[in-house]
């Protein structure tokens, strides 16, 4: 047997896309660097023109769904799983660098990824998180069951009409930081710890 031939078994054995259909997603203008690198559950719906970086992970079984919209940016050790619940990602995303993990892998959960967000050196998320358009998680942050309020990306001129933000490392669970705030954290992230993103970054 092949190598490739075995590669091949091996993904289908595990519910994954085979290493041609992986490279099959670019007739849709998806940019695959290393497609044996890229692993991708069948059942995963894959929008357009999309970037995968070498060692980026999307996967669902039966008891999760997993879609992904367009002219997202993956980077290396990027991980989606969607085994006891659904992941919805918009379009225009940054995943990583760095690495980015979402799990729904618990009775319940569900993640939402809105549009034009940075998602940046190793934040992960589970639960039931809502991370709306233009939203950030800037670190090593925990996220778990929290609400990011969607508002304006990071270009926008006004950082009080940004969406919400998280930066720092640590973990989060249960609030909600609406549009034009950040909560900075070392550790543990509190909702009491909300301040207006211009106290960062000054108004253009």
């Amino acid at each position: 047997m092949s190598v490739s031939a075995y590669l091949d078994r091996v993904r289908r054995e595990q519910g994954l896309f085979t290493i041609e259909e992986v490279v099959g997603l670019s007739e849709r203008g998806n940019v695959i660097y290393d497609p044996y690198s890229t692993l991708i559950s069948a059942g995963a719906v894959i929008g357009r023109g999309n970037v995968f970086f070498p060692g980026v992970y999307l996967l669902c079984t039966d008891g999760g769904a997993l879609e992904i919209g367009d002219a997202n940016i993956f980077h290396a050790n990027t991980l989606f799983e969607a085994s006891a619940g659904a992941i919805r990602v918009g379009s225009r995303n940054q995943f990583g660098e760095g690495g980015f993990t979402a799990k729904a892998n618990r009775p319940g959960a569900s993640i939402v990824i809105g549009d034009r967000g940075r998602y940046l050196n190793g934040a992960a998320v589970f639960g039931e998180t809502v991370l709306g358009s233009g939203s950030q998680l800037l670190g090593a942050i925990t996220v778990d069951s929290c609400r990011l309020e969607p508002g304006g990306s990071f270009r926008e001129p006004d950082p009080d009409r940004r969406a919400g933000l998280l930066k720092g490392a640590g973990a989060a669970r249960g609030f909600t930081v609406p549009a034009g705030h950040v909560i900075v954290g070392a550790g543990t992230f509190s909702a009491s710890d909300l301040q207006l993103q211009s106290n960062f970054h000054p108004k253009v």
